[in-house]
């Protein structure tokens, strides 16, 4: 760790805490030249670059979801932190303008479950994109209420996840996306996990001040398979840290595009997302839709998006980022213990404006998003 970095968490005592706060912190503003950007290749340092695995996917059934051939893939390991992989952006030019338009348009609508469910009636929460659109294409100024669209925090696929138990139930339970699955089949056959199956996911809505705090993702039943994240629009500050709130994390960033696979020792390793940041005009300028048809393979999961579903995507993610994290719950012949009704939808209780308190306090578990490190209630 760099002398500048090692400095803030001097003292021993939760250090990844302490890193969380610096790199928070609004005035003055930090420094990110510790901060490790993949863009730059395996340049020394923590960063070592990964083999993957081209024969595990054709380019024909990649192309297919919308990513490069496996031999272009760009990937890294970090010295320290074994299991953890990082793909800078394999996907294909045009193409991530069709998963900000799932994340948007299509994963918010029912059955699936989103943070407006905990205050708002069903049919409220029914077309949160019919009803923003219109506004999102033609602002009336900064004055203007934000639209459902623009509240989102939280959405969750496949099996619900309970934020009050911290569990899953097969109860509560909704079909999972198929292309989505198709994506992350493909990306984490590529990295040694072939059978991977996708059976549920959180989609986290970043607005600039947002932040993620810190915790581990341990609620799936099974945790020989990897969680896969997905980072679309703006770019964030990740801090990855050890089994112990005590060691010190490593801070990288992650740009529209960009993959992360945590598996092995890395799966159950704290982690956090303290910072939103303006995305650089070359990573931005790949998520602009290729607006052609004619370069997608037959049966291709990926659809072009219309100028008009366009208009209100790129207007959310000017400032905005969609983080998507796909996991396996069940291990083969894994089934889950049995619940009582009313514990399985208690997440109809729980706080709508957040995700997970892991800045707040606390070690274990999923945590709802804090948008302040001393108020977790505010995003």
């Amino acid at each position: 760790m760099a002398k500048m970095a090692a400095s803030v968490v001097e003292g021993g005592e939760d250090a990844f805490r302490k890193m969380f706060k610096f790199y928070k912190r609004r005035d003055p503003p930090p420094d990110f030249r510790d901060v490790a950007d993949f863009r730059g290749g395996a340049a020394g340092g923590k960063i070592v670059s990964a083999d993957l695995d081209p024969a595990a996917v054709g380019d024909e059934d990649a192309a297919q979801v919308g990513l490069k051939p496996i031999r272009d893939w760009r990937a890294f390991s970090l010295q320290g932190h074994p299991g953890f992989l990082f793909i800078s952006n394999p996907f294909l030019r045009g193409s991530q303008a069709f998963w900000v338009r799932q994340c948007l348009k299509t994963y918010p609508q029912k059955p699936n479950v989103c943070n407006l469910d905990m205050h708002m009636s069903p049919s409220e929460t029914q077309d949160i994109w019919d009803k923003s659109a219109y506004l999102l294409r033609h602002p009336a100024g900064t004055r203007q209420p934000k639209t459902l669209l623009e509240k989102l925090r939280w959405v969750t696929l496949g099996y619900h996840y309970n934020w009050g138990s911290k569990t899953y139930s097969a109860d509560h339970h909704t079909a999972f996306p198929s292309e989505l699955h198709a994506l992350a089949f493909r990306i984490t056959a590529a990295c040694g996990f072939p059978g991977f199956s996708s059976e549920a996911a959180i989609l986290n809505y970043y607005r600039s001040d947002s932040s993620l705090g810190i915790h581990v993702d341990e609620s799936e039943l099974d945790h020989s398979q990897p969680l896969l994240s997905l980072s679309f629009g703006q770019s964030a500050i990740f801090l990855l840290g050890g089994p112990h709130r005590q060691d010190p994390p490593t801070a990288m960033f992650m740009h529209s595009g960009d993959v992360m696979v945590m598996s092995g020792p890395s799966r159950l390793t704290y982690h956090a997302v303290p910072r939103i940041l303006p995305a650089p005009l070359e990573c931005a300028s790949f998520l602009e839709p290729s607006g052609s048809a004619s370069v997608l393979p037959d049966g291709s999961a990926v659809e072009p998006v219309t100028e008009e579903d366009w208009a209100v995507c790129s207007r959310y993610i000017q400032n905005s980022r969609v983080n998507v994290t796909v996991r396996q719950v069940l291990g083969l012949g894994q089934s889950f213990p049995e619940t009582t009704p009313s514990s399985v939808f208690q997440s109809e209780k729980l706080p709508a404006n957040g995700y997970r308190d892991g800045a707040a306090g606390g070690d274990n578990g999923k945590r709802k998003r804090s948008g302040s490190d001393s108020n977790p209630d505010k995003t």
